[in-house]
């Protein structure tokens, strides 16, 4: 059987940039792994001028030259054409996209799965930048209208169905998304006090009430330090955080380590006491799935998908992303008390292994692909 996945693809796919992008590698990986699969990976790159063909393990990576520009306007228009154009020669069984990559293939005729990974009117909306409430507006309406068309649409949370009630008019799956199967190898070497987050620096994201909330408990835990792995992709946004670091006397604790490979990622979780990942506006976020294959107790939010990721008490807290006093409270809690966090973060990786290890997750991803096709037939 040939599969095209159409979605965001890392030029080295060690070093994925944002959750779409290390699913994408992950499912690969994990699909790979199945017999008689012909795996075709195509996705879009502005940076280059000539289309790339190449290897990765046993997939086939096409790299697509495409104008740099507005991801609004290109991708109901010239992306599309270029995306669309490629797949129809390509003559693949199935094409599986991956978000916009899913408002990119809309109306192609061919057997579709489209994997939802956020809101991108959602998203836009929290980005405090210029006519944010315009193009989000814009959004939504090109978003609703990808949903409704789709004929199987995998949603990787309770969250992301609600949002679809009465849009959707295709089958709706519920696959989590798979975290890599070394996560569930990494030897925890805790190094008390350390609160890690992996998350781009920004105002969805909610960094600075993070960085606040480490500052509340910074005098009593004098050996604790809050590591950030991200990039600022908020100029402005990122002056603020940085601005309070200073202010708060953090600046040797509260560690700005930008975008970290694979590698580093599974030295962070092995030595971290707690992740934490208060955004405003989640889905279902890799941060946390890979926090809890390793075995690290969670603080996240307690909105959209994050409290169907976390059972709070078991596996970590939920909090109120815009109360400081709420996450700085539960950071307390859980360096206060080793074995908590002991417990807590065997209760996530036993969760994690039922959900979110990569074979369950082709187990369940395979069927949709059958049934797919079958429609189309």
């Amino acid at each position: 059987m040939k599969i095209a996945i159409a979605t965001y693809f890392p030029k080295d796919p060690v070093l994925p940039k944002g959750g779409v992008e290390a699913v994408s590698v992950n499912l690969v990986q994990a699909l790979s792994q199945l017999p008689d699969l012909d795996i075709h990976v195509v996705t879009l790159d502005a940076s280059i001028e000539v289309d790339v063909i190449s290897r990765w393990g046993n997939a086939t990576i096409h790299r697509l030259a495409a104008p740099a520009g507005s991801v609004l306007l290109n991708a109901c228009g010239v992306w599309r054409t270029i995306l669309q154009s490629y797949l129809i020669k390509l003559k693949p069984d199935l094409v599986h996209a991956h978000d916009t990559y899913g408002i990119m293939t809309q109306g192609l005729k061919l057997p579709r799965v489209f994997t939802i990974h956020g809101f991108i009117h959602g998203d836009t909306l929290l980005s405090n930048k210029k006519f944010a409430w315009l193009r989000a507006k814009i959004w939504r309406i090109i978003e609703t209208r990808a949903w409704a068309e789709q004929p199987h649409i995998i949603s990787i949370s309770p969250y992301v169905r609600e949002r679809l009630n009465g849009i959707a008019k295709g089958v709706i799956h519920d696959i989590d998304n798979p975290v890599s199967e070394d996560f569930f190898h990494i030897k925890r070497a805790e190094k008390k006090g350390i609160i890690f987050s992996a998350a781009v620096i920004s105002p969805r994201k909610n960094t600075l009430t993070l960085v606040k909330a480490f500052a509340r408990i910074a005098t009593e835990f004098p050996d604790t330090s809050l590591r950030l792995a991200g990039m600022i992709v908020n100029a402005d946004y990122g002056r603020l955080v940085k601005q309070c670091i200073q202010e708060e006397g953090l600046v040797q604790r509260v560690h700005l380590l930008g975008n970290v490979g694979i590698s580093q990622i599974h030295g962070e979780l092995a030595a971290a006491s707690i992740f934490a990942l208060v955004s405003l506006e989640e889905n279902s976020p890799m941060g946390i799935e890979e926090a809890m294959a390793v075995g690290v107790p969670v603080v996240t939010s307690n909105r959209c998908g994050m409290p169907y990721m976390v059972s709070h008490g078991e596996s970590g807290y939920l909090v109120n992303p815009q109360q400081v006093l709420d996450i700085a409270s539960r950071f307390k809690t859980l360096l206060e008390d080793d074995s908590l966090r002991s417990s807590m973060g065997k209760a996530g990786c036993e969760i994690a292994l039922r959900r979110f290890h990569p074979s369950i997750i082709v187990k369940r991803t395979w069927p949709v692909y059958l049934e797919a096709i079958k429609d189309n037939e």
